[in-house]
């Protein structure tokens, strides 16, 4: 029986989900004001987007050293110190007046992240039945997505009467707040035999497993790229519209809000009919936001199509991660899910990395085709990759 079926459901849920709460409404109210803060502090169009990729190209660097730190030492721990780190480099980004100190921080915070979210994959994976397995991790990513819709509306209180850098103070107190609330959390019984096997080398276990990294990996790739891409493009797509930050706040918020009512019942034909019936439908939905994007100049059609990208992306939420944890094998999980998350932040630094690179040579509004193509390569990838019905069997490794 697992933890998700115990007596203890109610510490076990406040306490899995409680910092993802906390941590993700800072995150919400951040990321969006970091391509703008990025203007502020005198960068031009293409280069605020390079800095907002810096968050992305953090979590790819820590993704692998995570895998080793949550293998050696559980998920509460290194949860708790990459929540007190986060809260001090953003503190840091309210008092950086400096671009290029600015972009360190990001990166840091990229990083810090990385810890974060390897932690609560694997302690879901571990703790939750694969019945339920679905629905928890949608609901981790609902969580999140909650956060995402609470945090731009507060940035858009705090930045309508005072800066751009005041979000990053909040977002420092949030992160607080989810260290805090770590020291609640229940340990996972270990399994001192797999762990032991799996400490001797990550690049072992990650080359077992390569075939399926590059195979399914590469399609997760591109949805994390497309998904990282909507949080950059919606909040240069307005301030190029002459949206102000307030504005462009509430904008986010609605794109973010249609994920908020649609993560459980993704979850729930996640587990019933399959991942496949969320992953592609995914896919496809989203490239169609990115190209009628260009043809949304004015207030209302811009939020339409924000809702849009919303409505598309909720329902897939917690896919990256049930994924995962389908995949993942008893020795040596923390260790693959690192690997997995790889591609998963590969997609997330290079969304708007497109963005920033196209935008060099050509309008934000080919960058949005561009991310539209891109999409529907990943949906025919999904198409080709996954079952049809139930669940992925865990990765057999190989020679």
């Amino acid at each position: 029986m697992g933890i998700w079926e115990q007596p203890s459901t109610a510490r076990f849920l406040t306490a899995a989900y409680g910092p993802t709460l906390f941590a993700s409404f800072g995150y919400g109210a951040a990321i969006p004001m970091i391509a703008i803060q990025a203007k502020e502090l005198g960068a031009t169009l293409g280069i605020a987007a390079f800095v907002a990729a810096l968050t992305g190209v953090g979590q790819l660097v820590a993704d692998l050293p995570a895998g080793v730190i949550a293998e050696r030492f559980g998920e509460r721990r290194p949860l708790m110190i990459a929540c007190l780190l986060d809260a001090v480099v953003l503190a840091a980004a309210f008092w950086a007046h400096s671009l290029w100190l600015f972009a360190c921080l990001v990166f840091v915070h990229g990083c810090s992240g990385a810890v974060f979210a390897l932690a609560r994959q694997t302690y879901l994976t571990v703790a939750v039945p694969l019945k339920y397995r679905a629905r928890a991790m949608s609901s981790l990513g609902g969580v999140f997505r909650v956060g995402n819709v609470l945090g731009p509306l507060a940035g858009a209180a705090i930045t309508a009467t005072h800066t751009t850098a005041h979000a990053f103070l909040l977002a420092a107190v949030m992160s607080l707040l989810a260290a805090i609330i770590t020291v609640f959390m229940p340990d996972l019984p270990t399994n001192n035999t797999a762990a032991q096997v799996a400490r001797e080398s990550i690049w072992t276990i990650l080359y077992q497993h390569r075939r399926m990294f590059i195979s399914l990996g590469m399609a997760m790739l591109s949805l994390s790229l497309i998904r990282a891409a909507r949080q950059t493009i919606l909040p240069l797509w307005c301030d190029q519209h002459g949206l102000n930050i307030s504005t462009t706040n509430l904008v986010y918020a609605a794109s973010m809000a249609p994920d908020v009512l649609l993560f459980f019942p993704g979850g729930m034909i996640m587990d019933r009919l399959g991942r496949f019936w969320v992953s592609v439908p995914t896919m496809f939905a989203m490239s169609l936001g990115f190209a009628v994007l260009p043809f949304a100049t004015t207030l209302l059609p811009i939020i339409a199509v924000a809702v849009w990208l919303g409505i598309s992306n909720g329902v897939s939420a917690g896919i990256f991660a049930t994924l995962g944890a389908d995949l993942s094998p008893s020795i040596g999980r923390a260790q693959f899910l690192s690997g997995w998350r790889v591609f998963g932040d590969i997609g997330t630094a290079l969304g708007p990395g497109v963005i920033s690179f196209v935008t060099l040579f050509a309008p934000l509004s080919v960058a949005a085709g561009v991310l539209a193509a891109i999409g529907v390569a990943g949906g025919l990838r999904f198409c080709t990759q996954l079952p049809r019905r139930g669940a992925l069997s865990p990765s057999v490794p190989e020679e």
